[in-house]
């Protein structure tokens, strides 16, 4: 569901920029946000909600290859090499690392890239993104805090 909530979000802000555009007299360009964009972001997460890591790599392969200063494409690429049956946590975190490069506070790249380190037993690299992430929403409340400090405690738990 959060994955979903951030591609909402980004179809509301992608729509309000293709209002604004079109208001100002059409003299800017479209380049930044379009909606190719929209609907590949969508599809993307058609398939990862379906499971299918395949259909969500293309999708985000080509999404990528046009925006590759998208942090939201490379948030849901990382997820995709990290959930698929055989994870490539490799490239996982290169694209988590590339979207937090690109937006310091994306809430959902910190908490997958702490997900990422607990697979990779390294619960304290886990740590430092869910205070990155406190600080980002202003104390314990948001869901991607929530979700990582739930991670974590029950890896600590196990381990």
């Amino acid at each position: 569901m959060r994955i979903l909530r951030l591609v909402l979000s980004f179809l509301l802000l992608a729509a309000a920029s293709l209002t604004a555009s079109a208001a100002g007299g059409g003299g800017g360009s479209d380049l930044a946000v379009g909606p190719s964009t929209a609907q590949r972001l969508a599809t993307a997460q058609k398939a990862i909600d379906a499971q299918d890591w395949s259909a969500a790599q293309r999708e985000l392969t080509t999404l990528l290859r046009e925006e590759p200063r998208n942090p939201d494409a490379h948030t849901l690429m990382g997820y995709t090499m990290r959930k698929r049956p055989n994870p490539d946590l490799a490239k996982a975190f290169q694209h988590y690392e590339r979207a937090i490069a690109l937006d310091p506070k994306h809430k959902g790249a910190h908490e997958y890239i702490g997900e990422a380190y607990l697979m990779e037993k390294k619960p304290a690299e886990a740590e430092k993104h869910l205070v990155r992430l406190e600080q980002i929403c202003g104390g314990t409340a948001c869901e991607q805090y929530q979700d990582l400090a739930k991670s974590i405690a029950e890896y600590k738990a196990k381990n």
